[in-house]
């Protein structure tokens, strides 16, 4: 790969070859890849990529680490929609509000773009079986994406991973186990299992190529914002590997002279579940904590990959905030009546945080403020109709339905 230098890690700084299927360093750090910005700059430009017709997150390809003659995978995964929202900006008292909506990808989630860089690194180092844990979005993102390129899966999830989610698996074909215990036992039990059988590990927090291909939502934005940084980014954090990723992308645009300036980050959690905001605001190491929230997707009590995601909220400027399930809920009713977006408690849980610093006064008034919407709302019906309610039940009686009209009305 012309455009990779090496692989390097984040604890030690020990370099490695960018082989396919490398995953943490002998200290047990966590690996980085290593550009080469003047290459990158020799064979493209905002100007050729935005002339490109190719509308995946494929269009990035001198920003990611595959080789040149490795095929993209069948699913047509990235290039999302980024809504400006004025009326939505104007009740939250800031200049201008972006909604991208990662929702819209293949499987319905963001993590499909970390899932095709994995298939695609697969295949690369010739492995027809692919494997990883997850709370959802991550498992059915791989295993509809490996489906498409003919790879088999293996798919460790809780058992509070919502039904939702496990059928996804289920119908691209995946083998599916429901583990009876968290998602760090999920996680130890599938990393056990993958090294035991020798199948290619997608876990984003040993696979160092995974948030190479979540930080295309970070690229994306960029683009479509004239090749300009928003003032802030707001997402929900779990692991750590997604905004680590976008603050990545960011960087590696900044780094290679396509855009002038960074973001600020704003890392949403769950005040229930919140080890990476917690180490981020007092510079104390990362603690574990119980999972609880019904956020589940960010559910996550001991983070896989906190050093980078750390890293980023420190190094960005960034602000840690914590919200309630029940801001949460409030922010799926709010995203879905002002903007037309349906997104998973997760998935809405970077504008509950929004929502909240700005109601703190803690975002200036002239900000721009891009919210990443990770994953679609029916992927979890069951939050949806608690925080929408429930429909009107009625027979079908002309002189009952106007009765329930009048009294809609009177309110």
């Amino acid at each position: 790969m012309k455009n990779v230098k090496c692989l390097r890690c984040i604890k030690c700084g020990r370099e490695y070859e960018a082989a396919p299927d490398a995953t943490t360093c002998e200290c047990g750090g966590i690996l980085d890849v290593v550009y080469d910005y003047d290459y990158i700059r020799s064979v493209s430009s905002p100007e050729s990529i935005s002339a490109s017709d190719n509308y995946t997150m494929w269009r990035y390809r001198p920003f990611l680490p595959v080789e040149e003659d490795t095929k993209q995978p069948p699913l047509r995964v990235g290039w999302s929609p980024l809504y400006e929202e004025p009326r939505m900006a104007e009740k939250l008292g800031i200049r201008k509000l972006y909604l991208k909506d990662d929702g819209l990808n293949p499987t319905a989630s963001l993590k499909d773009r970390a899932s095709s860089m994995g298939v695609a690194k697969a295949i690369e180092a010739g492995y027809d079986t692919i494997s990883c844990s997850s709370t959802g979005n991550a498992a059915s993102s791989l295993a509809g994406n490996a489906a498409a390129a003919g790879l088999k899966t293996y798919i460790f999830v809780p058992e509070r991973a919502p039904i939702g989610k496990v059928a996804q698996l289920k119908i691209f074909g995946a083998t599916v186990i429901s583990v009876k215990g968290n998602y760090e036992e999920t996680f130890e039990l599938s990393k056990q299992a993958i090294d035991e059988y020798g199948w290619y590990n997608r876990n984003a927090a040993i696979n160092c190529y995974l948030m190479e291909g979540k930080k295309t939502v970070a690229l994306e934005i960029a683009e479509q914002l004239g090749w300009q940084a928003p003032d802030y980014v707001a997402l929900s954090t779990g692991d750590g590997c997604t905004i680590a990723g976008v603050w990545k992308g960011f960087k590696d645009l900044y780094s290679a002279g396509f855009i002038d300036r960074l973001p600020k980050l704003i890392s949403v959690q769950s005040v229930n579940t919140c080890p990476i905001n917690i180490a981020a605001r007092t510079g104390e190491p990362w603690q574990p904590m119980e999972e609880n929230t019904i956020a589940d997707s960010i559910s996550v009590g001991v983070p896989r990959n906190p050093d980078k995601a750390i890293n980023a909220i420190v190094e960005s400027g960034g602000i840690p905030v914590e919200v309630t399930d029940d801001e949460i809920l409030e922010a799926m009713r709010v995203t879905g009546r002002e903007c037309g977006v349906f997104g998973e408690p997760a998935g809405v849980t970077g504008m509950a945080g929004l929502t909240k610093l700005c109601a703190e006064g803690k975002i200036p008034a002239d900000a721009s403020v891009a919210v990443i919407v990770s994953g679609n709302g029916l992927k979890d019906t069951a939050n949806g109709i608690k925080a929408a309610g429930e429909p009107i039940r009625l027979e079908p009686d002309m002189d009952k339905f106007r009765k329930v009209f009048e009294e809609l009305q009177a309110k």
